[in-house]
């Protein structure tokens, strides 16, 4: 099974909507490995948003994601990566689609509510970024075999 980390944003904690957040991705099927409340420091952005620190909106959205806390979660399930992105929505969140996280809570393109890794590599990256081995619980989701069929559990 693949691995990918979210991040509920500082907007997403504000408006209350940790809880649905989470709702979803369980109601989806997948399985929650990690989970904790965390503030983000400089050190961790800069290397978390290394691609985006010599544009021009760099500072604010440091400034922004060190708001308040942030809640990061670690999901696991088959094409966890693929499935997660499709159920957020696209980043300029006015524009996304009915259904979807953005689509459903959020309006603008920075305070869109949620981060998701947008590939296996870099969720793995993420993922050593963000939780400790400490932090990351195996145990046997027991509906995965009403879930997924025995093949694709393999």
């Amino acid at each position: 099974m693949e691995r990918s980390v979210i991040l509920v944003k500082p907007d997403g904690v504000q408006r209350g909507l940790i809880g649905e957040i989470i709702r979803r991705f369980e109601r989806k099927g997948l399985r929650l490995a990690g989970l904790k409340m965390i503030s983000l420091d400089d050190a961790l952005l800069d290397e978390w948003y290394a691609h985006h620190k010599d544009k021009p909106f760099f500072g604010k959205l440091k400034a922004y994601m060190k708001s308040y806390p942030v809640v990061a979660m670690l999901l696991e399930g088959l094409d966890v990566v693929v499935t997660i992105r499709k159920m957020i929505g696209i980043t300029k969140a006015r524009e996304a689609e009915p259904g979807t996280i953005r689509g459903d809570f959020a309006m603008s393109q920075q305070y869109n509510l949620i981060h998701a890794s947008e590939n296996a590599e870099i969720a793995k990256r993420e993922e050593e970024l963000l939780f400790d081995k400490r932090e990351i619980f195996e145990w046997k989701k027991l509906d995965y075999d009403h879930i997924y069929l025995e093949d694709e559990r393999l």
